[in-house]
């Protein structure tokens, strides 16, 4: 079963998900802190905005136009090489698992 570790202000969470769910969901519907998904998913509010870890960056997808354009609406700073929308990350597949820092604001 995919798994996403969420890190935050020192706070380590590791959730369980079902295939195909992503970041943004795993962290709402676990009630992980500093995620917002305001859009509901929908790549238009930048609002589950995380820091994929070092060794997780070649396995999460390419960015895609719009969630590239997204990120550069983000509160807290975009890092050209880590920041990616929560809920463009979607588990299973390649991506079995993933570790993100959240950022300390979103709003």
């Amino acid at each position: 079963m995919p798994k996403v570790t969420f890190h935050r202000d020192g706070t380590v969470s590791t959730v369980a998900v079902t295939a195909d769910s992503n970041v943004m969901r795993a962290a709402v519907e676990n009630g992980v802190d500093g995620i917002v998904g305001e859009c509901g998913g929908q790549a238009m509010c930048a609002t589950c905005h995380v820091y994929v870890r070092e060794p997780y960056l070649a396995t999460v997808p390419p960015l895609s136009e719009d969630e590239d354009e997204m990120l550069e609406c983000t509160a807290a700073p975009r890092d050209e090489l880590r920041s990616r929308l929560g809920c463009q990350l979607r588990l299973g597949g390649a991506l079995e698992e993933v570790e993100v820092d959240v950022p300390d604001t979103q709003l």
